[in-house]
Parts: C-alpha cells; sequence; structure tokens
C-alpha cells in the first residue's frame, strides 16, 4: 500500500523535477498505472481547489490532497450477496432478538452458525459476506439522550445491585435493592439474600415506610421479579408489582431492553452506594448487622451536598414529602405456597427443609415466605416458624416437633440431626446427664415445650448436682422448678402470700422428701 511519503515522492518528481511517469515508475518500484492514477488525481484537485468552484468543499478537497491514499476496498460490490439472501439473514436475526426477549440468551445463533443456515438451505455465499452483513444490519445510529424534568414526589427508580461480603466469617454473595429519587437523587438502600418476590416487595414497604409515603410512578428494568413476559414489545408485569401497584397505588414503567439511561439516576446509585457502603466495610456478623451499617451510609450520603448544587438531597426530598402519595401500614411482603410435609416431617421451600410437628406427616399445610423466616399454618393456626435458611439442602430442624416419634423411637436421639441443631444449653444438659436415658430427656423437652425456662431449669440442676449428680433426674428437675418458681413468686408478691402458702408447701415437702432434708430459704412457719 502507497504510504503518504511515497505519495509526496511521486508528485514532486513529477511537479518539481519534471520526470515521466514510466521513469518515476522504476525509480519508486511503484506500478506505471499507480504512478498515473495518483498524478492524474492530484492535478485535478489542484484545478478544483484553484478553480474556486463555490460548489466544491474546499477544506474537504484540502484534506484529500494532503492525506495519505485510501483505498475503497469496502464500497466494491458483493457480487453473490442478493436482496434474497440479506433478507434471509435479517430474518435469522429477528429469530435470535426473539430468544432474547424470551430469556433464551444462550441460545443465539452466531454469524457462523447463520452461515451455516445458509448454506443448508442451498445459498451459495462465503462467511465474511455474512459476517460483514450481520454488522450491517446490527449497526445502529447512536442515540441522542434528552435531558429529563421531574416533578417532586413524581417518579422513583428502582434496581438491583450484587455485592460481596463476609457475614460470620463466610464470604456471602448479597442482592442490594436500591430506590433512587429521580427528583432530588434520594437514595435507600436494602440486603437481601436473593432477587425473589418477597425480597422485591419487602423492599418496597421497608422503602415506603422509611420515607412516609408513595412516589407516584416507579421505573424498573427488565428484572424478572416485575416483568413476567413480553408480548410483542409490550412488557407483561408479575402478579407481585401488580399487588405492589394496587394497593400503594403507584403507576409504574419499563425501560427499553439494554437502555440502562433511561434510568440513569438508579444506574449510578448501585455502583456509587456500594463503593461508598463496602469499600470501607465488607465484614460483619449478621445480615442485620450489615443492613443497620448500609442504613446509615444512605443517611450520610443523603445529607452531603449535592455536586454543583446548594443543597443535599435529602432537602431536596424534603420538598418531595408534601407530594407523595398517602403513607399506608407496611405490606405484608409474603410468598404463599402450599407444601406437603414428607416422611421427615419436614416441607420443602426453596430446596431447603423445614421442620413442623410429626403429627402432620403427609398433610398439606400452608407457607408464608418471607425474605428473612417462614411461617407453616395448618387449618388456621401457626404451628411452626424458621429462620430462613440461604443455601441450598440445608436442613432447619426443631427437636420439639419430634417428641411424639421419639417418645416411641428414643433409640433415635442420640444421632438425630434434631438434636445437633438444638440450642447449645439443651445439648449439653444431654451430653451431661441424659446420654443413657433419652426417655427421661425427652421428658424433660417436653416440659421445657410447656413453658418451663431453660434458664430456670439449668439453675434446678445445678443445685441438684450439689447435692450428688445423681439426684438429676427429670422429677426431680420438675420438683425443684416449681419450688424456685413458687420461692420467686412469694418474694415478690408478699401480700398473695395467703392465697399461695398452701400451694407452696406441698411442693416443698415432697423436696424435703426426695432428699431427706430441710428446704433451703424456707420461710418462717413452712415445714
Amino acid at each position: 500500500m502507497i504510504e503518504l511519503k511515497m505519495k509526496q515522492e511521486v508528485l514532486l518528481m513529477h511537479l518539481r523535477e519534471g520526470k515521466s511517469q514510466r521513469e518515476i515508475a522504476r525509480k519508486t518500484g511503484l506500478d506505471r498505472k499507480t504512478v498515473r492514477k495518483y498524478i492524474k488525481a492530484y492535478e485535478s484537485q489542484r484545478r478544483d481547489l484553484e478553480s474556486q468552484n463555490s460548489d466544491v468543499d474546499t477544506e474537504e478537497l484540502i484534506r484529500t490532497i494532503v492525506e495519505k491514499p485510501k483505498y475503497r476496498t469496502g464500497e466494491r460490490p458483493k457480487r453473490k450477496l442478493t436482496k434474497e439472501m440479506e433478507e434471509r439473514i435479517y430474518d435469522l436475526l429477528q429469530e435470535n432478538e426473539m430468544k432474547v426477549r424470551k430469556g433464551l440468551r444462550k441460545q443465539l445463533k452466531k454469524p457462523v452458525d447463520i452461515h451455516e443456515v445458509l448454506v443448508l438451505e442451498g445459498f451459495d455465499i462465503s462467511y465474511s459476506t455474512v459476517l460483514r452483513t450481520v454488522r450491517k444490519i446490527m449497526e445502529k445510529t447512536k442515540e441522542a439522550y434528552i435531558k429529563g424534568s421531574y416533578i417532586p414526589g413524581d417518579v422513583c427508580e428502582f434496581d438491583w445491585g450484587e455485592v460481596k461480603v463476609i457475614i460470620d466469617e463466610k464470604q456471602r454473595v448479597l442482592q442490594m435493592a436500591v430506590f433512587t429519587s429521580a427528583y432530588g437523587n434520594y437514595r435507600m438502600a436494602y440486603l437481601f439474600t436473593k432477587q425473589k418476590t418477597e425480597c422485591f416487595q419487602e423492599a418496597h414497604a421497608l422503602f415506603f415506610d422509611k420515607v412516609g409515603g408513595v412516589y407516584k410512578t416507579m421505573v424498573y428494568d427488565n428484572m424478572k421479579v416485575a416483568v413476567k413476559r413480553f408480548v410483542g414489545t409490550e412488557k407483561e408485569p408479575t402478579e407481585a408489582l401488580l399487588k405492589l401497584s394496587l394497593y400503594y397505588t403507584f403507576d409504574y414503567r419499563f425501560c427499553n431492553i439494554r437502555s440502562g439511561n433511561e434510568k440513569g439516576h438508579v444506574e449510578r446509585s448501585v455502583e456509587y452506594i456500594r463503593r461508598k457502603a463496602f469499600a470501607f466495610q465488607d465484614s460483619f456478623q449478621t445480615l442485620e448487622e450489615a443492613n443497620q451499617y448500609l442504613m446509615e451510609v444512605c443517611e450520610r450520603l443523603n445529607h452531603k451536598q449535592l455536586t454543583g448544587k446548594d443543597c443535599s438531597a435529602y432537602e431536596l426530598f424534603r420538598q418531595e414529602q408534601p407530594n407523595l402519595l398517602p403513607a399506608l401500614p407496611a405490606f405484608d411482603a409474603a410468598r404463599l405456597a402450599n407444601v406437603r410435609v414428607d416422611k421427615f416431617s419436614t416441607v420443602v421451600v426453596d430446596q431447603n427443609h423445614y421442620s413442623v410437628p410429626d403429627h402432620l406427616v403427609g398433610k398439606v399445610i400452608k407457607a408464608k415466605i418471607y425474605s428473612n423466616r417462614i411461617s407453616f399454618f395448618y387449618d388456621g393456626e401457626r404451628i411452626a416458624e424458621h429462620h430462613r435458611k440461604t443455601g441450598v439442602h440445608e436442613w432447619g430442624l426443631v427437636l420439639d416437633h419430634y417428641l411424639k416419634t421419639l417418645k416411641k423411637k428414643p433409640g433415635a436421639l442420640a444421632g438425630s440431626m434434631a438434636l445437633q441443631q438444638a440450642d447449645q444449653k439443651i445439648k449439653n444438659i444431654y451430653d451431661a446427664y441424659y446420654t443413657k436415658n433419652p426417655k427421661e430427656f425427652i421428658e424433660l423437652i417436653q416440659y421445657i415445650q410447656e413453658g418451663a425456662s431453660v434458664t430456670e431449669i439449668e439453675k434446678a440442676i445445678e443445685e441438684l448436682r450439689k447435692i450428688h449428680p445423681s439426684h438429676v433426674t427429670t422429677e426431680k428437675i420438675k420438683i425443684l422448678y416449681a419450688k424456685n418458681q413458687e420461692a420467686s413468686s412469694l418474694a415478690i408478691r408478699d401480700e398473695e402470700v395467703s392465697g399461695t402458702t398452701n400451694f407452696a408447701e406441698e411442693h416443698l415437702r415432697a423436696y424435703d422428701e426426695l432428699f431427706q432434708t430441710k428446704s433451703l430459704g424456707a420461710k418462717e412457719g413452712i415445714a
């Protein structure tokens, strides 16, 4: 390819030295046709420039003269590409677009696949031609963005962002729900374990409760919790979004696909909050602690003076508040599901197992699934509640739920997962005094289930252990527990002594008979 320096040499030999085209070609090693082409082009351009023709773009002509030669290889006519081929390529690209709308982004045809389809259909076309045609069709004219003007209290944008933090010394990937007012960039964010329906709804309930009202229009991108499906160019909202909209009476709209500029406030907010919060601290003991920290960061950012303005986002938000829709009690953000109790007396929610009372095996019960807990109901009554698991294939078991079965199979207690997941205080009592007597331990668990305090049980065990470890039995624990409860009640309510004396005396006498001792701390007049 001829370079600018070579072009200069050719023209100077011709213009200054008067050499012929043949001689120039011999000295430079260029083809004589090439030499003739550039001399003729220069002479033509020079004549146009000197003629001062008003139809000639002088600046463009000067640029052409002084730039290195350009070869218009891309403008050569495509000899084999026909209108029919081009239309078929366009159809295949449209199929790709439909797959994107259906969430099948990983099943798109690449240019090499489109070439294969055309060849199989009998078209005589090269891969390079297909590639050029695909690029031409996919080429988009750059958009011109229009700066929006917003009314106070009118528009708020929502988006999710991923955050990597350490919770209880384990690295976790959390989902950050971010709200940003379009009018004043007032920001608030909340952390959740997943981008689930209940988390989406709870985030809105928390935000509207925080701001004391509801924005008139909420803006979303094409997230799955907001968009159920695409119907042509229209987007059908999910039931979760419809319920929120009906309850809070806000309107909503969706952005176009891959058009983050249409909700540019929150797009920037996700990155901004994530950096300002978790670039400085990313380790917490609990999710609740992380959320409290995030709330404090958002409050601090909202009170900072905005760039280019003489006020803060919080001050602009105060202007918005009177224009918000009225506040309502927080939305009950729970996903409902009917689940069947399996043979392990558990139900499965999002691939995790949760125990319920063992008399419900085989029954269908109702689950109310919140972002951080799950409640289970049968015949309108709550029968269990669990802290929600965040992984997969995890088990959440409560020992109390298996008492009916364990009474029949006490030998199964020692190796049970339910015992391993029990409160550490309960496990310590079992390991210290009941490993060889599971039946009595099951009776003690039932006693606790009926309302006995574990702390008071520990106190009774300690008193019995001081006498002799062999005295630590469920029957004696119950008697001593009752005696301590009555003694405490008498000390607090002296005015009611007369009404409780007889009852206390019975327990104290029983205690004395068990240990052949006098009651410790017995009140005067009580044998």
